[in-house]
Formats: C-alpha cells, sequence, structure tokens
C-alpha cells in the first residue's frame, strides 16, 4: 500500500490503544509508532502487550505494554494514568479491545450477551471517560474501532450489533459534550478485515466462507489491517481536525449491499459446526 503521509506526522505525541496487542489495533499502534508517537498497547494478556510493544522498540519507536480489563474501570484508569506519567502527555486515545462469537440470539446465553456488550460497548465508556482528564484540550482525539454491525442487523450477531451500535452513538454524543474543550471523537467501522483473529472466529471453515462473502462486497475483497491503520492514522493527522461526531465505515462499500449474505454465511458456518459437533 502506498504511503502518502509525511514522516514524523506525530512526532511528540502519545497514544493509548486498547486491545493493541494483536490484529487491526497492533496494526494502528505500529503505524502511529512509525509516525513517530510514543504508544501504549493495552490488553488483559500483559505478555502479549509487552511482546507487541518489544516489536516497536525493536524497530526504533516508543512503546510500552500494559495490563488492563476495559470492563475494570479502574485498571482502564491505572493504564491511563501510566500512560501519561510515562510519556507526559496523551493525544490519542483508540479504544479497540472487542469481543465476539457467533449464536443465534434464542440460544444465546444472557451472560454472553453481556459479555460482549461489556468489552465493547461499556469498555469504550470506560476508555473515553478514563481518558477525559488525560487529553490534550485542544487537540485531544478518542477513536472507537467499531464494525459494520453497529449499522446493519445481521443474523447471529444480535449481541455485537447491539454493542456497536451503542459504540457508534457513544462517540456522537461524546463529541457534542467534548467538541467545546476541543477533544474529537469519532469512530471507525471496518468490515470484513483479512488475517484477523475476529474474521478467523467468524469463518471457521476458511476460504470456502470467504469467498462466499467476498462475492458480495462491492470492491470484491477484503479489507487490509494496514488500510483500517491508516485512516486512524489520517484522523490523528491534522488534516482531519473538522471531523467529529462520525462512524467512518470502510468495508469496500459492503454497507451500501446490506448485511444479507454475511450473516447467512455465519449462519451457515454455525449450522456446520453444531453438525459437526453432533456427529462427533
Amino acid at each position: 500500500m502506498k504511503d502518502i503521509f509525511q514522516a514524523n506526522l506525530l512526532a511528540g505525541k502519545a497514544a493509548f490503544i486498547t486491545g493493541g496487542g494483536s490484529g487491526i489495533n497492533q496494526c494502528i499502534a505500529e503505524r502511529y509508532a512509525a509516525a513517530g508517537a510514543a504508544v501504549a498497547i493495552v490488553g488483559r494478556d500483559l505478555a502479549k502487550a509487552e511482546r507487541a510493544a518489544a516489536h516497536i522498540v525493536a524497530l526504533g519507536g516508543q512503546a510500552i505494554g500494559l495490563s488492563a480489563d476495559v470492563r475494570d474501570y479502574d485498571q482502564v484508569r491505572a493504564a491511563m494514568a501510566q500512560t501519561h506519567k510515562r510519556f507526559g502527555r496523551l493525544d490519542i486515545v483508540v479504544a479497540g479491545a472487542a469481543g465476539n462469537f457467533v449464536a443465534n440470539a434464542k440460544d444465546m446465553s444472557a451472560k454472553g450477551f453481556r459479555t460482549v456488550v461489556d468489552i465493547d460497548l461499556v469498555g469504550s465508556f470506560n476508555t473515553a471517560h478514563a481518558a477525559y482528564d488525560y487529553l490534550s484540550k485542544p487537540g485531544g482525539l478518542v477513536v472507537a474501532i467499531s464494525a459494520v454491525q453497529g449499522s446493519m442487523p445481521m443474523r447471529t450477531q444480535s449481541h455485537v450489533c447491539a454493542a456497536k451500535a451503542g459504540v457508534d452513538m457513544l462517540m456522537r454524543s461524546l463529541a457534542i459534550e467534548w467538541g467545546s474543550v476541543g477533544i474529537r471523537c469519532v469512530g471507525i467501522a471496518p468490515g470484513p478485515v483479512g488475517d484477523t483473529e475476529g474474521m478467523r472466529r467468524l469463518a471457521p471453515d476458511g476460504e470456502r466462507s470467504w469467498e462466499r462473502l467476498l462475492r458480495h462486497i462491492p470492491a470484491g475483497r477484503a479489507g487490509q489491517r494496514e488500510e483500517i491503520a491508516a485512516l486512524a492514522l489520517f484522523l490523528a493527522s491534522g488534516a482531519a481536525d473538522y471531523i467529529n461526531g462520525v462512524v467512518l465505515p470502510i468495508d469496500g462499500g459492503q454497507t451500501a449491499v446490506g448485511s444479507y449474505e454475511f450473516g447467512a454465511m455465519l449462519q451457515d458456518s454455525l449450522q456446520s459446526d453444531q453438525a459437526a459437533g453432533g456427529a462427533a
């Protein structure tokens, strides 16, 4: 992918990224660090966060790995305070921690539904709320990693649809409340992204499900983690300072055609798994 951003675009800035130990959020952390930002990578698994941070440091960037469960406000607040103390400032916060699984609503437990809402929605609130006192004012940015499920109802995804729709409205609401002090709040809603843990869970039979899904995306392909990270970098670049209170889809046109085929693929994949389990 062609790089159009100038060197050291984020020099002197600091970022805090939840869920940054893998996938899209790790790619965002690496992109911010390559642009000169000091980065705190935060996750429940401290070893995983530290490995991601060590990779950035090995490439010449500034990074630390911290442990926090986004469902626990006090843990998030403590990690935020540690980041601010270490780097002396905080400019960008990415609420990226998320959970998902495939299940029909009638078969889903209340605990399973709540777990996703707690990680995705409550975790995003905890992250944004804990950041308020530390973020640069003006100049602070909160980015929530949403998903196309936030705007498209989808079979086997009622928990994620509800949680991500909440995340989207949270960002819009906070933008109204915090805009006057110079904090922007924006959402990014990726469609299917290749080579991520989340999509491996949603398409366990691999290429067969992928091919079926991609036939119904206008771009004809999955997204790349680097493309999501490039959008996150643009939002933090200074060129996007008037973008606030919106959720930006980056999905190859998927939301233009709807979720029917994605949901059908997930439903069929779930039924295949259940049949295989019964046969075993």
